[in-house]
C-alpha cells in the first residue's frame, strides 16, 4: 500500500524535508517574537495553538467530521502534557542557542522509551537499552556547556519539555490504539492548549499586539500547521526509515540558522551531544536487522 502511494506521490519521503524546514521557521519566529517583542511562552503557545484550532476546526466542519469522542479523558491528559511540553520547549528556544533548544525537544524519544518501561511495563531489548543510555549520555554532553555558562534554568526547562513531549507521544500511541483519528488528536491538543496558554498568559501578563509582531505570530501558527501536515503526509506515503532519519534535519537547519541569524557559537561538545541524541533517536526505533534489510533492498 505504501509503495502504491509513493508512486502516486513522487515527493514521498521528501515531505519530511519540507516539514523540517517549516519546523525550523516556526522556531526562528518563536525566538524572534520572544526576544524582539518580549512575548512570554504563554502568549507564543496561545497564538500557535489558536491558528491550528481555527483551521483544523473549520476544515473538519466543512468535511462533515464529528468532534464527538468517547475518549475525552485521554484527549485531555494528552493535551495537557503536550501543552506543558510546548511551554517548556518554546522557553528553551527563546533563551538558549537555537540548535540547543531544538535538540532538547528531540529528547522526547528518549523519555518515551523510558516511560514505556516505567509506566507501560514494556521490556526493552539489550540493543534499545544501549540506545537509551547513549541518548542520556548525549543530553549530559549537550547540556554541560549550558550549565557552565549560566544557562542552567532554560536548559533544565527544555529538558523538562522533552519529558512532557515524550509523555504526550506515549498517550498519542494509546489514542491511536483506541481508533482516534490524527486530526482529532491535534484539534483537541490545540483547543486545550489555547485555554491553558490563555490562563498562563493572563497570570504572567499579556503584551499589546502590534503590526510589527503580527507577521511573526501568523508565521508561528502557519508554519507549525504546514509542518504537521507535511510530517503526516511523509509518514503516510514515504519510507518509514527514511522519514525518521530526515526528521532530524530540523536540528541541522536550526544549527545553521542560529549561526547565521544570531551568531550562535556551537562548540565540539554541543555538536557531539547533538549527534549522540540524534543517533539514539534514529536507531532506537529500528532493530539492526531492519537496517540491514533496508540497505539490502535499496542496493
Amino acid at each position: 500500500m505504501q509503495n502504491h502511494l509513493s508512486k502516486k506521490d513522487p515527493l514521498g519521503s521528501g515531505w519530511m524535508i519540507i516539514a523540517a524546514l517549516a519546523f525550523t521557521l516556526m522556531n526562528i519566529w518563536v525566538k524572534e517574537a520572544g526576544n524582539r517583542f518580549e512575548l512570554g511562552s504563554g502568549e507564543l503557545v496561545f497564538w500557535r495553538m489558536s491558528f491550528a484550532a481555527l483551521v483544523l476546526g473549520m476544515l473538519a466542519k466543512a468535511q462533515g467530521k464529528t468532534f464527538f469522542t468517547p475518549h475525552w479523558r485521554a484527549h485531555l491528559s494528552r493535551s495537557v502534557s503536550g501543552t506543558l511540553g510546548m511551554f517548556c520547549i518554546f522557553y528553551a528556544v527563546v533563551h538558549l542557542p537555537l540548535a540547543t533548544g531544538v535538540t532538547l525537544s528531540y529528547t522526547s524519544s528518549i523519555f518515551l522509551a523510558l516511560l514505556s518501561i516505567i509506566v507501560l511495563r514494556e521490556k526493552l531489548s539489550g540493543y534499545k537499552q544501549i540506545m537509551l543510555v547513549l541518548g542520556f549520555a548525549g543530553v549530559v554532553v549537550l547540556l554541560r556547556p549550558s550549565v557552565g555558562g549560566g544557562q542552567e534554568w532554560p536548559a533544565l526547562v527544555g529538558l523538562l519539555g522533552g519529558f512532557f513531549a515524550g509523555w504526550a507521544y506515549m498517550q498519542v500511541r494509546e489514542l491511536s490504539l483506541m481508533g482516534e483519528p490524527g486530526w482529532r488528536v491535534v484539534f483537541y491538543l490545540s483547543l486545550v492548549g489555547m485555554a491553558m496558554s490563555a490562563l498562563w498568559a493572563t497570570a504572567t501578563g499579556w503584551h499589546s499586539l502590534s503590526w510589527q509582531a503580527a507577521p511573526y505570530l501568523f508565521g508561528i501558527g502557519a508554519s507549525a500547521l504546514v509542518a504537521q501536515l507535511c510530517l503526516t503526509r511523509a509518514y503516510k506515503v514515504g519510507d518509514k526509515l527514511t522519514v525518521a532519519a530526515l526528521s532530524y534535519l530540523t536540528v541541522v537547519f536550526s544549527t545553521f540558522a542560529g549561526m547565521w541569524l544570531w551568531g550562535d557559537s556551537i562548540g565540539w561538545q554541543e555538536m557531539l551531544g547533538m549527534g549522540m541524541i540524534i543517533a539514539s533517536g534514529m536507531l532506537s526505533g529500528v532493530h539492526p536487522q531492519q537496517w540491514l534489510h533496508y540497505f539490502k533492498t535499496k542496493h
